[in-house]
């Protein structure tokens, strides 16, 4: 019998290059929009995701960030 969890697994987030890496040990889960662990993924181990977040190195700028004029 399956019970839910009630406390989430945090998700790990990796490059996209680390994934593909990894891929023969992870497979994607559709319900979860990650990857887990083969066979154990279910219950146990990792959560992983793509890493989509901003980098720290793209600042914002205030109004400038776009290089745009603006209005005098």
């Amino acid at each position: 019998m399956k019970t839910l969890r009630s406390i989430r697994r945090p998700r790990r987030y990796l490059a996209r290059h680390w994934l593909a890496l990894l891929r023969p040990a992870f497979r994607y889960s559709r319900t979860r929009d990650a990857y887990v662990l083969r066979a154990v993924g279910n219950t146990r181990g990792p959560v992983l995701r793509i890493d989509r977040r901003a980098s720290r190195s793209r600042q914002f700028d205030g109004a400038d960030r776009r290089r745009h004029a603006g209005l005098a």
